[in-house]
């Protein structure tokens, strides 16, 4: 029953600086871990199989370490979990300048404070009015644009 002890620390120890080398780099969480684990088994075996035990335990867990941490590392073992499909399509906005011009008219649809929405020619903007506050339902007019906003002033 000891050797099963000493077995799934061993085992925990390699789970633990696998997770480590891959998915937490740097937070040293699981090398911590996995040093508890290595050093409880150390520890088990040189009590319960003495010298020679201890020693097979420390050497079985430096080739399996080194072994995991080469594994872990290779760029092939990782390829087999890794995304392969691409994304071809792409969603580009138009500009607001392109489809419309200077002296254009709409109404807002939501409060332009100083930005909000507006619906001109059928089609819905986010727009930027030249003044602090633009109620919903009032009549504006292009003014010019700005990155992908149109920007508007009330019509009185």
């Amino acid at each position: 029953m000891e050797l099963f002890y000493i077995v799934l620390l061993v085992f925990f120890g390699l789970l633990f600086l696998v997770a480590e080398l891959v998915l937490l780099p740097g937070v040293s969480v699981g090398a911590i871990l996995a040093m508890v684990c290595y050093g409880s088994s150390i520890y088990l075996a040189f009590r319960d199989f003495g010298t020679l035990g201890g020693v097979v335990v420390i050497v079985v867990i430096l080739v399996l370490s080194l072994v995991a941490i080469v594994v872990s590392l290779r760029a092939k073992t990782w390829q087999r979990f890794s995304l392969r499909q691409e994304i071809r399509s792409s969603n580009l906005a138009t500009m607001p300048s392109d489809e419309l011009h200077v002296g254009d008219r709409g109404k807002t649809l939501s409060r332009l404070s100083p930005m909000g929405k507006v619906e001109i020619d059928g089609r819905i903007y986010e727009a930027k009015s030249t003044g602090a506050y633009v109620d919903p339902q009032r009549e504006v007019e292009v003014v010019g644009f700005e990155n992908f906003s149109v920007i508007v002033k009330t019509i009185e």
